[in-house]
C-alpha cells in the first residue's frame, strides 16, 4: 500500500504551484547555469559546472518527491470533522504534569509541519498521543528523554 500523506486542500495547492515553478521556471533558470558553465573550458576542473550540475540533481529530486507527495494526497476536510475529539486541523491545549499549560499546538498533516512554531504533525510521537483524545483525557508520549505525560484542555477548530 502506498503512503498517504494528508493535508490541507491549501498546502496541497501551494505543492502544486511548487511544482509548476520548479518543472517550468526553474528548471530553465538551471539548464542556462549549466549552458553557461559549459562555456567556460574544460569541464574536469569546472567548478562552475559542477555546482550547476548538482543543482540540476537537488532540483530533480525535489520535483520527483512533490509528485510523490501530489499524486497520494488526501485532502482533509476539516470542518466536517468530530470537534470532540483531536483531528487533523485542530488547535490544540495541553498541560504537562506539573498542570503548567503550553502554549497551543496545530496538528498538521506531516507535509505541513513546522514545530518550531507550533505546527505538529499527526506523524510524531507527540502527534500520534494525540489523535482521537477528547478534553480532559490523559496523554502519554514516549519522547527519547523518556515518557512525558500531559492534560488534554482544550479542542479548538
Amino acid at each position: 500500500m502506498e503512503k498517504e500523506y494528508r493535508m490541507s486542500a491549501a498546502k496541497a495547492e501551494e505543492l502544486q504551484q511548487e511544482l509548476n515553478y520548479l518543472k517550468t521556471t526553474r528548471s530553465d533558470e538551471v539548464a542556462e547555469q549549466i549552458k553557461i558553465a559549459r562555456g567556460f573550458g574544460d569541464l574536469s576542473e569546472n567548478s562552475e559546472y559542477d555546482e550547476a550540475k548538482n543543482e540540476q540533481g537537488k532540483l530533480y529530486s525535489r520535483i520527483a518527491e512533490l509528485e510523490e507527495v501530489l499524486q497520494h494526497v488526501v485532502i482533509v476536510d476539516e470542518s466536517s470533522s468530530n470537534s470532540d475529539v483531536v483531528s487533523i486541523g485542530c488547535k490544540v491545549t495541553v498541560a504537562d504534569a506539573n498542570g503548567r499549560e503550553m502554549p497551543p499546538y496545530r496538528i498538521v498533516g506531516s507535509q505541513e509541519s513546522d514545530p518550531m512554531h507550533g505546527i505538529i504533525s499527526e506523524e510524531s510521537p507527540f502527534g500520534k498521543a494525540l489523535i482521537g483524545k477528547k478534553e480532559g483525557d490523559t496523554i502519554t508520549v514516549e519522547a527519547p528523554r523518556g515518557t512525558i505525560i500531559y492534560t488534554l484542555l482544550k479542542i479548538e477548530r
